[in-house]
């Protein structure tokens, strides 16, 4: 893909975008392949080390703030008929509800997956006090002449301990995985207002 292609697939998919953040995005990465067709890259490969044309989308999709995005979409209309305004109204006692109820359910969904990993951590903190509680359960099992009892002691704290650090590892997974759904649902929702398809 050349130069040309690559900036014209850019602006068809930032369509949806206000024409000077557009006009701005494409002419940052015109000048980025200018500057590594200088370097001696061919402009083909320059267009190749960007990356695809939806990477790029999805990347200036997720720095520009939501805010934005609402505010030039949900301009009101100038001439905006009667009897539209009149459906808003008398649909508000619908619609509205309905869309309070969506988004609390969203919410709601939301914290109890973080409640979730919340959950997960202090299991693992328990784990691991439950590991020092058993050594220093050993020591005094040893000190008060109860060796068996002692090296059980031991046992559990290996346990509690080797069990501890995989939570931890499991645990650290799921919060990059929370991170990156918050992170695909803010992208999904700023598509909807630029009305594009994630």
């Amino acid at each position: 893909m050349n130069k040309k292609e690559f900036l014209d697939q850019l602006r068809s998919k930032l369509s949806g975008l206000p024409q000077d953040d557009i006009e701005e995005r494409v002419s940052f990465y015109s000048e980025m392949i200018d500057d590594r067709v200088e370097d001696g890259i061919s402009e083909e490969d320059a267009v190749k080390d960007i990356g695809p044309v939806e990477e790029v989308v999805d990347t200036i999709m997720s720095e520009i703030p939501l805010s934005k995005l609402v505010k030039t979409k949900v301009k009101p209309r100038k001439n905006t008929p009667g009897w539209a305004i009149a459906l808003i109204i008398i649909g508000f006692p619908v619609w509205f509800p309905l869309l309070i109820s969506i988004a609390a359910v969203v919410f709601s969904i939301y914290i109890t997956i973080w409640s979730l990993v919340i959950a997960f951590y202090a299991v693992d903190l328990s784990l691991a006090l439950g590991g020092l509680g058993s050594l220093a359960g050993a020591v005094i099992f040893f000190m008060g002449g109860k060796p068996a009892a002692g090296i059980v002691a031991i046992g559990a704290a290996l346990v509690c301990g080797a069990l501890s650090v995989l939570m931890f590892i499991g645990c650290g997974y799921m919060v990059k995985g929370v991170v990156f759904l918050t992170h695909k649902m803010l992208l999904g929702i700023k598509y909807l207002f630029v009305g594009k398809e994630a």
